[in-house]
């Protein structure tokens, strides 16, 4: 892939990861804010991309499937330094996040006694008051109008008929179709231009690799628990549409419908990771730590990034001419809405029914779901609360 990089690849690998480590170990707060952080580090404090190439790729992240802020990342390390430049960009990123979220799933099964299974309890309770803020955002941005929100509704209604992950693929591809139906697309703002540091061989050789692994995989799953656990993942990863809260229920048909992770273990890594900076997807880090150790960690990591990766890199010596298209806009949009129902479906099950037992735990979690919302405290603080909250109601 170096022939495809552009001459204004100057930077060097090291400076990109020492940018990324800072940022890594930093940035909370979810996908928005890390692409705050990035526009003023890469934008305006080290110029390494105008505001309308930023801008640009920031618009390309968020059409495609996967983890829209470690795409951005990953997109501006290539720019900088060329394939060793994205892989440092990823690395320093994402391993902050995943070595704590490691470190949690291996100091889980010590918590036995009445504090720790009230931690653990306070964590589920904080995972309802997460995924409940996700539903209301992206139901506001994704389902602004009467026939948006009917897609989300019949993608609720799929998952109760046909639950499992097949209904959720083809929740959202009934809401692509829906919105294709509809024709609501328009094309995007033509005035920017991204710098594209791959050429379309190599774009066409990453998108036949992104097909082949997501066709092929599943047929290898059967070869051993190392090849079914990178399927559950890739699988996961090339199908988040609209933010990295997304991933939750596909995880959760593959590893706890699959009988790999038990539903309270895996809810209460989902709140730890409210709590670490970085992106949401090293959720994933955590899963494969508690199903299959260390490898299985590494291996989960790897699985869940890598089609989002691909996918972008497939994409970017196409994205001017493809977003010109209001019938591909059109497209996304019933799928993002879909995605909204997709997600409310998993606030109700597992995530609600799993982690509220009594009054008392849903009087936490709406006290949790109140900070976020109305109170605009970060993630890891109400995760603090919520903790702690657990630990009370377990002693009392």
């Amino acid at each position: 892939m170096t022939d495809a990089l552009p001459k204004t690849t100057e930077g060097r690998p090291g400076e990109v990861f020492a940018a990324f480590l800072k940022l890594g170990l930093t940035s909370f707060g979810g996908p928005i804010a890390h692409l705050g952080y990035f526009r003023d580090e890469f934008v305006t404090r080290r110029g390494w991309l105008s505001d309308g190439a930023y801008a640009d790729l920031v618009a390309l992240c968020q059409f495609l499937p996967g983890p829209a802020s470690s795409q951005v990342g990953f997109a501006i390390g290539l720019m900088r330094a060329g394939p060793w430049g994205a892989a440092a960009a990823f690395a320093a990123f994402t391993l902050p996040s995943a070595l704590l979220l490691i470190a949690f799933a291996a100091g889980a099964a010590a918590l036995d006694g009445p504090v720790g299974q009230g931690a653990i309890s306070g964590l589920k309770l904080v995972a309802v008051a997460i995924v409940a803020q996700a539903v209301l955002g992206m139901a506001r941005s994704l389902c602004p109008d009467r026939e948006r929100a009917g897609i989300a509704v019949l993608a609720v209604a799929l998952l109760a008929a046909l639950p499992g992950p097949v209904a959720m693929v083809g929740a959202i591809l009934a809401g692509g179709l829906a919105g294709l139906a509809l024709g609501r697309g328009a094309a995007s703002d033509l005035d920017a231009s991204l710098p594209v540091p791959i050429t379309p061989r190599a774009g066409g050789a990453c998108l036949a690799m992104f097909l082949a692994l997501f066709a092929a995989l599943p047929l290898l799953a059967g070869l051993g628990p190392v090849a079914a656990l990178f399927d559950s993942f890739y699988r996961a990863g090339a199908l988040v549409f609209g933010g990295g809260h997304v991933v939750l229920p596909l995880l959760e048909a593959e590893m706890v419908q699959g009988g790999r992770v038990g539903a309270d273990a895996f809810l209460a890594g989902y709140g730890a990771a409210q709590a670490v900076p970085g992106p949401l997807f090293t959720f994933a880090a955590y899963l494969g730590a508690v199903a299959s150790g260390l490898g299985g960690a590494v291996i989960a990591l790897l699985a869940v990034f890598l089609p989002g990766f691909l996918l972008l890199l497939g994409a970017l010596p196409f994205w001017d001419r493809f977003r010109r298209q209001p019938r591909a806009q059109s497209a996304m949009q019933g799928a993002n809405a879909a995605v909204v129902g997709i997600l409310g479906a998993t606030l109700y099950d597992p995530v609600f029914t799993a982690g509220v037992q009594d009054m008392a735990g849903f009087a936490l979690a709406l006290a949790c779901f109140v900070l976020l919302v109305s109170w605009k405290l970060p993630s890891w603080s109400v995760v603090l609360v919520g903790a702690i909250g657990g630990i009370c109601l377990t002693l009392v």
